[in-house]
């Protein structure tokens, strides 16, 4: 049984490895996920030498976490206002409170910004 929890501890442990190398570098590969999944890969089979089929998995589940995470975030717009978009996460009991501006100067004026467009109202 002692094993077991080894194993399953050792698990969770390289699972949340993969996802925060997903976190950090998921900007990076915005139109090529499979770069991504395959640098992640890498990473947890040099860094910390995980199989090459565990690391194709844990990869796989810290994706789907990834993603969970990301549409649990809502806009709050009661809290919102014309300069300052407020962004929670209920899960975490988190709030972010984000200047327009900056949204703005670091997103959408970005000079490596090709999937955002400009539309007109």
């Amino acid at each position: 049984m002692n094993a077991k929890t080894n194993t399953l501890d050792y698990q969770e442990c390289m699972q949340n490895a993969a996802l925060a190398f997903l976190e950090r570098h998921q900007a990076e590969h915005l139109g090529d996920l499979s770069a991504l999944f395959n640098r992640t890969i890498n990473h947890l089979v040099s860094s910390f030498d995980v199989a090459e089929s565990i690391a194709i998995k844990l990869t796989s589940l810290a994706h789907i976490e990834l993603v969970e995470i990301a549409f649990r975030q809502r806009l709050d717009l009661d809290y919102s206002s014309d300069t300052v978009v407020v962004i929670n996460d209920p899960i975490k009991g988190l709030c972010w409170s984000v200047p327009v501006s900056l949204i703005y100067e670091r997103i959408l004026n970005a000079p490596d910004n090709v999937r955002l467009r400009s539309t007109n109202p």
